[in-house]
């Protein structure tokens, strides 16, 4: 049975860096699709032998829109990191999105990633595809309320998790990220345009040079922006942000129930048991208080 309902075209899957296009292909193809994947050049590092695919610039509409039609996508997925805006120079409009090119830079130059992705979204709807989640063809990665693993929160983690939780929606609301870490009710950290690993990385610093408190671990929060369109970039968690969040000396790592991504969640889970983390799914009401 398909993911989303009646198919009448083929799912495309737009592939930036990291793990989560190759499981939601992977997914897709479990539910009875043939997905394409369109590798976004300079972005995508998955090996994909066995996929249907092409390259495409990230800003080059007028390919996209032709590899849209030569293979009768009707769907599309939008997947993966990616790390740069294009420069006007790389922008390849077409007539269906000539007529928003002058919106289209002003919000590359200016806009939060937030709106950047709404803008995208409307770019592809133009073409006459749809744009769903990723959620929606591999809802398996959606986190659920309560502990992913064997280690809970105590009643000092909960309490940085709800102040983290204040922080991350504050951030969120500004479009500048959807991460923060909070240790001993402090903030000591917001994920800007680096992401949340290389934000990890600076609170590990931090630590090492006891510029923050040595005897209190602290919180890793993750939440999906107020005013986010979730069929794209919802908060997502890895292998890599366990390592980073040990790294950094934190207790453990709270995202979003229903509106967050668990990538590699076995992997997750091992790896967060071994080293004595916490990774939990948080109502967005139960942030702000202990449970």
């Amino acid at each position: 049975m398909a993911p989303t309902g009646a198919r009448k075209g083929r799912l495309a899957i737009v592939a930036g860096g990291g793990f989560l296009p190759l499981y939601v292909a992977e997914a897709a193809r479990a539910a009875g699709e043939n997905p394409f994947i369109l590798r976004l050049k300079n972005e995508a590092d998955q090996q994909w032998q066995g996929f249907d695919s092409a390259v495409i610039g990230v800003g080059d509409m007028a390919g996209l829109s032709a590899l849209l039609k030569a293979n009768a996508i009707d769907r599309v997925v939008l997947s993966g990191g990616v790390k740069r805006r294009p420069a006007f120079g790389e922008i390849r409009a077409n007539l269906k999105s000539l007529l928003k090119l002058p919106m289209a830079v002003k919000t590359l130059l200016a806009g939060g990633d937030d709106v950047v992705l709404k803008m995208v979204i409307g770019l592809i709807e133009a073409q006459g595809c749809h744009v769903i989640g990723a959620h929606e063809i591999a809802p398996d990665l959606l986190a659920e309320t309560g502990p992913i693993g064997a280690v809970s929160p105590s009643a000092d983690d909960w309490r940085d998790i709800a102040r983290g939780a204040e922080a991350a929606e504050a951030l969120g609301r500004l479009d500048v990220g959807q991460g923060a870490v909070a240790v001993g009710g402090r903030i000591v950290a917001l994920e800007g345009v680096e992401g949340t690993d290389a934000m990890l990385e600076r609170v590990a610093h931090l630590r090492a040079e006891k510029r923050i408190s040595q005897h209190r671990k602290g919180v890793l929060v993750k939440l999906c922006k107020p005013q986010q369109d979730v069929r794209a970039d919802l908060p997502s968690i890895g292998r890599s942000t366990i390592e980073n969040a040990r790294r950094a000396g934190l207790a453990g790592i709270a995202v979003e129930a229903g509106r967050a991504l668990v990538i590699e969640r076995e992997a997750v889970i091992k790896a967060a048991n071994e080293a004595g983390l916490f990774v939990i799914g948080v109502d967005r009401g139960l942030a702000r208080g202990t449970p």
